[in-house]
């Protein structure tokens, strides 16, 4: 009796994984248009659709996503994979979320290295560029309504959002958000803490017990011992043998710094990674750089895979011995392994402590302000990508001791601008999707070529 007990509960496990795996795909495949679109997506699919996971508990695992460093939309994946079906589950939503995305910025990358500075890669930027500025708003909007959930929440977004504007490092206002909210609690005010569900309605504790999520330290020993190890393993390698130096060395402690210094999620670690490519190492040019998050929104998974451009084309064009496609392959990958290996870290090894303080009031509330920074700095760095989409001329301003992009209002590029009102009415108001607004942009960018509005 126990054996067919023990059978049954197999079968079960691999139909869930069976499951599981298709549930992953289509998360990836649809996660095109940054991360709002991306969480909006896993929000509609998990908690809506399939009831894996509920409200409450969602979001609880999303500000501990946003709170750690690197994207967390990668993190929030490996972490519901994980409380699905463990460190298998894990695995496999992490890895279906980084790998279509990751071959796709490699063929992007391939094109724009051979043919991007063509008439034809001309056009399709002047038509994908403003399509993505419509989709990052139609998601920002969809996911805002869900993440701002009080005027308290909005207050606290707003504010974040203007010390963003004002180009005060993020990281302090991370900081500053997080003290924010624990005072609020210790006061006795719970304005950020968002309501709880009943446990009840919980997607996992209805359907199958979570014995893996209690927290342990041969569990964590164990999960900290293997990730680190393979993750560092590479630059290690890489240091031993060329030295400091090598443009391969530089590629991977770069990307790995991006992940692990870029505290607040997606936005955050592309904002520091590409301010180093432009200013501290040379590799790519500014224009470069929105290229390459034009290519990253266009893939589906996590705009971070833009680091996988940037290791590309910088080992392109110093490749040592190895032909250059072979070594822009080779640099692409190993900026992606540099820079998603550590999510699998945070997750597999932290995640049970913060699964067992979930009901923790002051947590909650720490995590809730959080989220609310990185609201803004997803709002922030969507208008940072928008004004040097519609205008041509962007400045940093400086004024009394504070700093702000403002762009060159005689700049404005009226193609861009029309082009992003018709995109914005096609996803707002028509709801036509991600992948046939970007399609259509993009034919309707070849088409302007072919009149002689581009290239």
């Amino acid at each position: 009796m126990d054996s067919l007990a023990q059978e049954s509960a197999i079968a079960a496990d691999r139909a869930d994984i069976r499951d599981a795996f298709d549930v992953w795909v289509r998360v990836s495949a649809a996660g095109i248009g940054g991360a709002a679109l991306q969480l909006a997506t896993m929000h509609r699919l998990l908690v809506q659709r399939k009831s894996w996971i509920s409200e409450d508990r969602f979001f609880h695992a999303l500000s501990y996503c946003i709170a750690l460093p690197g994207p967390e939309t990668q993190q929030l994946s490996i972490y519901i994979g994980w409380l699905a079906n463990r460190m298998m589950g894990g695995i496999m939503a992490g890895g279906l979320f980084i790998l279509p995305g990751a071959a796709c910025m490699m063929a992007l990358t391939f094109g724009y290295l051979t043919g991007g500075d063509s008439a034809m890669g001309h056009a399709i930027s002047l038509g994908i560029r403003p399509a993505i500025l419509a989709v990052m708003a139609e998601a920002i909007l969809r996911f805002g309504r869900h993440v701002i959930h009080n005027s308290w929440m909005a207050a606290l977004t707003s504010a974040a959002f203007l010390a963003a504007f004002f180009k005060i490092d993020f990281s302090l206002v991370l900081v500053a958000s997080a003290a924010v909210g624990i005072c609020a609690e210790l006061a006795g005010f719970h304005g950020f803490a968002r309501p709880s569900a009943d446990p009840a309605v919980d997607g996992f504790d209805q359907r199958r017990g979570t014995p893996h999520t209690p927290p342990g330290m041969r569990h964590f020993t164990r999960s900290l011992i293997f990730w680190l190890v393979l993750w560092l393993a590479p630059p290690i390698i890489l240091v031993a043998l060329l030295g400091w130096s090598n443009i391969y060395a530089q590629i991977s402690l770069l990307s790995g710094k991006a992940a692990v210094m870029a505290i607040g999620g997606d936005y955050a670690a592309v904002a520091y990674a590409a301010q180093q490519v432009v200013s501290s190492y040379h590799w790519l040019s500014a224009r470069e750089v929105q290229d390459g998050i034009a290519m990253g929104e266009m893939v589906p998974g996590t705009i971070m895979i833009v680091t996988q451009f940037f290791g590309s084309v910088a080992a392109y064009r110093d490749p040592g011995l190895l032909p250059p496609l072979v070594a822009g392959a080779f640099g692409g990958l190993l900026a992606t392994w540099m820079t998603f290996c550590p999510c699998f870290l945070c997750i597999m090894v932290a995640a049970p402590f913060i699964e067992g303080m979930r009901r923790h009031a002051l947590l909650n509330s720490t995590l809730q302000a959080v989220t609310a920074a990185a609201v803004a700095m997803i709002l922030y760095l969507s208008i940072w990508f928008g004004i040097r989409t519609v205008f041509t001329d962007v400045k940093t301003v400086h004024y009394g001791g504070i700093a702000f992009d403002w762009p060159n209002l005689a700049s404005i590029d009226p193609v861009a601008l029309v082009l992003f009102v018709c995109a914005a009415i096609a996803v707002l108001h028509f709801k036509v999707g991600t992948v046939k607004t970007l399609i259509g942009s993009s034919v309707i960018g070849l088409i302007l070529l072919m009149l002689g509005f581009a290239g």
